[in-house]
């Protein structure tokens, strides 16, 4: 690995700018970004790689990903055995990273295990944060269990974890704590809860709503005495408004938001992480991939809405992150995003989305999102000018021959 490297001739994006600039240079040196200059660097002992006017940006930020879904049927896949999970998401992970995307929040399934794997070389993806299982009470987006005249207690194996299950049940303030903190103890960045009914999930409604706000203010309690936050799954103005008033930080797809949950949102500074992406799979590919009816059913209550949503953060003022949220098959689709969002944002505003909001949210505002002196060197070279259109972000990174994650040239088809 050479330590020292320059990007010479190259246009940068700023996403705190309106338009690329012409002829810039940048330094990265042991991982970081020493220096950007729209005058030559001399670097002596750099590799040189000239970017012949291509855009040079920061890495992409995905704020809701689930590394471990490997099929779209969660309740099936909670039962495949733990090594063909594992295996099944290192394909996932290296499509992330070569799409652009080199930091990822996963929302629910994947613990500290695939963050050391990554880490360690072992895994080849984006840096990882992650969520561990997230929370649910009984009968909510969480539990996976059918109805029935009777209801099975404990985990599917009560004596391991099971790779698959991206979500655990917990009830009372007692129990959400100590789940919370065992979480936290096993590796979690962050704490995930359901809020709210879901679409994947066999027996809850979309409207219905999920933990009590004694439970959502232990849980947040335990996330804030390890210096972290909560992120909540929510879809309905009532869900939403009850959590961000618990201390909830960011809102997971809130697709049937309205004017004062948002404005309440903006009130407290809390963050909404939209992921259209992936009620357009499931409703074209959903039910000839294994979606159980049930859920392909709910689809359309909350894909319609996704877009107004949007409009409706945005004249609130609310910080919307980039989300994608896929299942199986359909990761593939995961800047497709890009595309979903331009009907209504505009290129800049859905690029801040995934560089600048993404690194604030996860406290990482002075290190990702931008390419500046000290900031990890996280950047994409591109065929193309994103601003003008986000075309060139589309599909498995075919316009992207170069995608560096702090300082390792992990892709380059220069």
């Amino acid at each position: 690995m050479t330590k020292t490297l320059l990007i010479k001739n190259a246009r940068l994006l700023d996403p705190l700018k309106p338009e690329l600039q012409d002829r810039h240079d940048i330094l990265v040196e042991g991982g970081t970004i020493r220096e950007v200059s729209d005058r030559p660097i001399a670097a002596r002992d750099a590799r040189v790689i000239d970017a012949a006017g291509r855009t040079v940006m920061p890495g992409l930020i995905d704020l809701h990903v689930h590394l471990v879904a490997v099929e779209l049927n969660l309740m099936r896949q909670a039962l495949m055995p733990n090594v063909l999970v594992t295996l099944r998401s290192l394909p996932i992970l290296r499509g992330m990273l070569r799409r652009g995307f080199t930091t990822v929040r996963d929302a629910g399934g994947a613990g500290y295990a695939f963050k050391q794997a990554v880490q360690s070389g072992l895994a080849q993806g984006p840096r990882l944060f992650v969520s561990g299982r997230a929370l649910s009470q009984t009968g909510g987006h969480g539990d996976g269990r059918g109805r029935s005249d009777y209801l099975l207690t404990g985990d599917v194996c009560p004596n391991c974890a099971r790779v698959g299950a991206i979500a655990r049940v917990a009830d009372g303030v007692d129990a959400v704590r100590k789940a919370a903190r065992e979480e936290l103890q096993m590796g979690a960045d962050q704490i995930k809860i359901m809020a709210g009914g879901g679409v994947a999930s066999p027996t809850d409604p979309v409207d219905a709503l999920g933990y009590g706000e004694d439970e959502v203010r232990a849980i947040v309690a335990e996330a804030t005495a390890r210096n972290t936050y909560v992120l909540a799954h929510a879809y309905t103005p009532a869900a939403i408004e009850r959590v961000v008033r618990c201390g909830v930080r960011t809102i997971e797809h809130g697709n049937l938001v309205d004017a004062p949950a948002a404005a309440l949102m903006a009130e407290r500074g809390a963050y909404a992480v939209p992921t259209l992406v992936t009620y357009d799979a499931l409703a074209k590919e959903g039910a000839a991939l294994g979606l159980p009816p049930a859920s392909v059913a709910k689809v359309e209550h909350v894909r319609g809405a996704g877009l107004r949503a949007l409009e409706i953060y945005r004249s609130a003022g609310v910080k919307m992150g980039f989300g994608s949220d896929l299942l199986g098959e359909s990761h593939r689709l995961q800047s497709d995003e890009f595309r979903l969002r331009s009907q209504v944002l505009s290129p800049a505003e859905v690029i801040a989305s995934a560089t600048l909001v993404g690194a604030e949210v996860l406290g990482m505002g002075d290190r990702l999102g931008r390419l500046a002196p000290g900031a990890l060197a996280d950047l994409l070279l591109v065929d193309g000018d994103p601003l003008r259109s986000l075309d060139c972000l589309l599909g498995q990174g075919e316009r992207i021959p170069l995608v560096m994650k702090a300082g390792v040239v992990e892709f380059d088809a220069l």
